[in-house]
């Protein structure tokens, strides 16, 4: 049943999961090459303010500005053969926002500005070699994960990430749910995706 994470055989989810990884790794990368400054502190770790929200942990805190978080929604099948194995569809949505870089905020508008430059430019090309890093050096699994541009949509002004637009109620996260209780003048993006590549699975 296409759109059901939990029906997909777990070779696919397996194959899903790199996919992940590889667009991740590839936007993080490209991001530390574009702007270096552009970074964030996890668990104690300065890396490219490239975040996968399902990867943080539940004790994680208050979402921090100027940076990307990515969040998978809806995963459906597109097309299946039995040379070229089955071309998967997965929805992406990269979630940001900023308070601008003075106390009175004025320049929130033109940073939102330069947060969608930088993932317009970390977006190009649409396209990168599928991975797979649980094992070190990472092996190249001999396809590419592809995307088409994003989509942007403004946030609401309801604290972090609200109202959501990109994907049903199922796959909110926390960071989504939170935003609901708080508001305040942070100026929000978000940027819709679709992430395709073959799962390398033939068809039968």
């Amino acid at each position: 049943m296409p759109g059901n994470f939990v029906l997909f055989p777990q070779s696919i989810r397996g194959f899903m999961q790199f996919a992940k990884d590889s667009f991740f790794l590839a936007l993080q990368q490209r991001l530390a090459a574009l702007n270096p400054a552009r970074t964030v502190t996890v668990n104690g770790a300065t890396v490219p303010a490239v975040l996968v929200v399902e990867n943080l942990p539940p004790s994680f805190a208050e979402p921090q500005p100027n940076t990307f978080y990515v969040e998978w929604g809806q995963a459906d099948v597109t097309a299946a053969g039995k040379a070229s194995g089955i071309l998967m569809s997965l929805d992406v949505v990269v979630s940001y926002y900023t308070m601008g870089s003075v106390e009175s905020m004025v320049d929130r508008g033109r940073l939102l500005a330069q947060l969608d430059d930088e993932l317009l430019s970390i977006c190009q090309p649409t396209n990168t070699e599928k991975r797979d890093y649980t094992q070190s050096p990472s092996a190249d699994l001999g396809t590419s994960v592809f995307w088409d541009q994003p989509s942007f949509s403004e946030g609401k002004g309801a604290g972090r990430f609200g109202g959501r637009v990109s994907f049903p109620e199922r796959v909110r996260s926390g960071v989504t749910e939170d935003a609901e209780s708080h508001q305040d003048a942070r100026a929000e993006r978000k940027a819709r995706m679709t992430l395709y590549f073959f799962s390398e699975v033939a068809a039968l």
